[in-house]
């Protein structure tokens, strides 16, 4: 029987269909939770997916928000072509099917969906919401950090309107220029960003004067480049805390976490992400990291909740667990337990 969206799961993705969306063949996630794990190797489809619900929820939320005149199907089309950075949008209709592309998610009672063909050019006929006006924002943490390029990609995209830094990177570099909000902020922020802070052993702000990103440690001051690829990750996201563009019912997209974080900090962030769902956010994770499979699920038996997985496999083939009730079975997983396993031998020997 299919579970009612709770209350608290209202404007959140609580179900998703992807039919011939690129490299996705056919993919059918009907209960996503507050914390949601995509796995599996490399260019299978995790960061197409994570894409995919992004494009839907930036499209909602700048529907009819400020002076926005785009209608839905306008914005959709819009939103596809600068996130996927194809020619024609029909390019992604998955190659060597037929079929339309059809893509369709809820979000607690209400649903949005699209589709359309190949030959597709720069619009989209059948786009359908059923929702009203979304308040909280979406943002989408990518596997490299944005604050050494930050200058380059606003200029790439606004003044030069060149393909490269796709939309993802567009809006958080936008984001990331909101300034700080002064007075007391939630809680559980406020703790996330001190946690964050003392990863980083410091401080990450922008400096109006300059126009750069700097690190504060102790009285040293430092430009962000000269900082680790670690640093620069942690700081996006306290800054996005700080300046409250991060609010409880935001959905947050997060690629490859594991990228530039050390096997310690990357278990600190992913307990701030479980603190952080807490509050009402909710949280869409793709990996191909053991370490972040097996700190989630650690965090799933300890704190007694669910964590669904989407576990990528051979030939687009996708598979539903939840890391609560054990491992996945993924290649990825397998290959680590067979390491292990090796080392094992290799040591009673």
């Amino acid at each position: 029987m299919k579970i009612k969206p709770s209350a608290e799961m209202d404007s959140l993705i609580t179900d998703v269909k992807l039919d011939c969306f690129g490299p996705i063949a056919n993919l059918h996630w009907p209960e996503p939770g507050k914390i949601n794990l995509i796995i599996g190797g490399n260019a299978c489809g995790k960061t197409f997916l994570l894409k995919a619900l992004y494009v839907m929820m930036r499209t909602i939320e700048e529907f009819q928000r400020g002076d926005e005149r785009r209608t839905l199907a306008e914005l959709l089309a819009d939103k596809l072509y600068w996130t996927f950075q194809v020619e024609r949008i029909g390019e992604l209709v998955s190659r060597g099917k037929e079929k339309r592309l059809e893509f369709s998610a809820k979000l607690g009672h209400d649903e949005f969906k699209y589709g359309f063909g190949k030959d597709t050019k720069g619009s989209i006929s059948n786009v359908a919401y059923t929702g009203s006006k979304r308040e909280a924002n979406t943002v989408f943490l990518p596997a490299k950090e944005v604050l050494t390029l930050h200058r380059i990609i606003l200029k790439s995209r606004e003044q030069d309107k060149l393909f490269g830094f796709d939309d993802t990177y567009l809006d958080l570099a936008r984001a990331l220029q909101s300034p700080p909000q002064k007075g007391k902020n939630y809680a559980a922020f406020a703790e996330a960003r001190d946690t964050l802070e003392s990863i980083v052993g410091g401080k990450v702000d922008y400096d109006d004067a300059s126009g750069r990103w700097l690190y504060t440690r102790g009285s040293t001051t430092f430009p962000i480049g000269t900082t680790s690829e670690g640093v620069k990750k942690i700081a996006i996201l306290d800054t996005l805390l700080g300046n409250r563009y991060l609010t409880p019912k935001s959905v947050v997209f997060i690629d490859e976490p594991e990228s530039a974080l050390h096997p310690a900090a990357l278990a600190k962030f992913l307990n701030i992400v479980e603190k952080l769902s807490e509050t009402g956010m909710q949280f869409f994770i793709a990996s191909h990291s053991y370490y972040v499979v097996k700190g989630l699920q650690l965090i799933a038996q300890k704190n007694k909740i669910s964590i669904p997985v989407a576990s990528f496999g051979a030939e687009g083939a996708v598979t539903f667990a939840d890391v609560k009730d054990g491992l996945p079975k993924n290649g990825i997983i397998d290959e680590a337990i067979e390491l292990h396993r090796q080392e094992v031998e290799l040591a009673l020997q």
